[in-house]
């Protein structure tokens, strides 16, 4: 009976962790490298941030070939279909923000302004992005 109770406890405690609203101090249009993976290094634009699944989406990076279906015809009716290169999601932890200034790595941080909006910073340097 030990067993059941656990597994239950455990659901509980899954299910008031996903309740909390996930946030990413990455959004779409931000210019960030990548710190881990194959593609280490590498530079790009964030496409899409997917805050739920803690993923984002960077331009030209972490491309993987697809099989496209031919199931529909083009504009001339050639019918289109074959291997394709997309970009994949990868994780929020394996990318950083570049600084605008020095053009390295940098961590996120926010404080608020006079107005009282919250803005976001780099970490070390302090100026805003």
């Amino acid at each position: 009976m030990t067993g059941t109770s656990g597994r239950k406890a455990a659901m509980a405690k899954k299910n008031s962790a996903s309740a909390r609203p996930l946030r990413m101090k990455i959004k779409k249009g931000d210019h960030v490298v990548v710190t881990a993976g194959r593609d280490r290094g590498r530079e790009g634009t964030v496409i899409l941030a997917d805050p739920e699944r803690q993923r984002v989406l960077v331009q030209g990076v972490n491309m993987v070939r697809k099989n496209k279906k031919v199931d529909y015809q083009g504009a001339r009716g050639a019918k289109e279909g074959g291997i394709t290169n997309t970009e994949a999601p990868i994780h929020v932890s394996n990318v950083q923000l570049v600084d605008p200034d020095t053009k390295k790595p940098a961590r996120a941080g926010f404080r608020y302004d006079d107005d009282g909006h919250k803005v976001r910073i780099s970490r070390p340097g302090g100026k805003d992005f």
